[in-house]
């Protein structure tokens, strides 16, 4: 069945139209992603011109996301800004306690705030779904503080109808899967470093130059490499030919320690690492 033959899909996507209309000129928080570039598509459609796509650039984007998300946004017809943030000279972010995603949005939206009589919006939204509350989202807060509004969530969309609506659009992004920033691989406790995302990024753009798509490369102290990749892809890389090749080149981009995790991909595995007292309390904010 066609996302546009689906009656519910279609009235997702009426009730997400009509809330974007009432937003008035916006600016989207655009990383290319599938959500964001449903946000994006839906501004287009219900605000015209009126709708801008503003990507952040900093050490912790992957390589090549920036010329998906140009591209992306050239399909969609939306005009599209590129930014840099600096949540590298924060040293709360660097840190990389459990609340490190609050200081990169912090930084992000506090700059997209900033800009707003310039870029002439009224509007900031993000492309956070349903499926986001459920989560340790320490960015939402960010967000709350700088008045960022989700009209994904705003409409009752979770991820599932998120890509049934970008199927719907044609995006080529509609399964693609979820690219967090790089510095969310890194353990919380241990710095966050240019050098240590650059280690991430060459290790996982090795893998998918080998037919994965579904992985995670996280650092762990002592340049400890753990590699998350599907239960049913394991026995591929620990074939010995394999791992004759792998271990060296990891070794070669700076890893000590090459590990593969027999339990398997799982989007946000090292939460399982923070106490509960930092999922239940903030910590205290450190000035620049």
């Amino acid at each position: 069945m066609s996302a546009w033959t689906d009656p519910d899909i279609v009235d997702r996507r009426e009730r997400l139209l009509e809330i974007l209309r009432g937003y008035g000129r916006l600016a989207v928080a655009y990383s290319g992603g599938v959500d964001s570039a449903v946000v994006a598509k839906a501004a287009r459609v219900a605000l015209g011109d009126s709708a801008i796509a503003v990507t952040a650039v900093s050490d912790s984007l992957a390589a090549g996301e920036l010329e998906e998300a140009t591209e992306l946004a050239r399909k969609i017809g939306i005009e599209h800004r590129v930014i840099r943030t600096e949540e590298f000279a924060d040293p709360n972010y660097l840190r990389n306690n459990s609340d490190r995603c609050y200081f990169c949005k912090s930084e992000l939206y506090g700059r997209l705030e900033g800009m707003q009589k310039a870029l002439g919006v009224e509007v900031i939204a993000s492309g956070a779904n349903m499926d986001d509350q459920g989560d340790h989202r320490p960015g939402m807060k960010a967000a709350s503080e700088h008045g960022v509004r989700h009209p994904l969530q705003e409409a009752g969309l979770t991820k599932a109808h998120v890509r049934e609506l970008a199927k719907g659009w044609d995006l080529p992004t509609w399964d693609k899967p979820a690219t967090p920033c790089l510095s969310s691989r890194i353990a919380y406790g241990e710095e966050v470093t240019p050098e240590r995302v650059r280690m991430i990024d060459a290790a996982e753009g090795w893998l998918r130059r080998r037919g994965l798509k579904l992985l995670r490369v996280r650092y762990h102290k002592g340049d400890l490499a753990r590699i998350e990749v599907p239960v049913e892809e394991l026995p591929r890389l620990a074939d010995p030919e394999v791992r004759k090749e792998l271990i060296p080149a990891f070794r070669e981009l700076g890893f000590k320690f090459v590990t593969l995790d027999l339990e398997g991909f799982r989007s946000g595995s090292l939460n399982t690492l923070i106490p509960l007292d930092g999922l239940l309390k903030p910590a205290p904010v450190a000035s620049r």
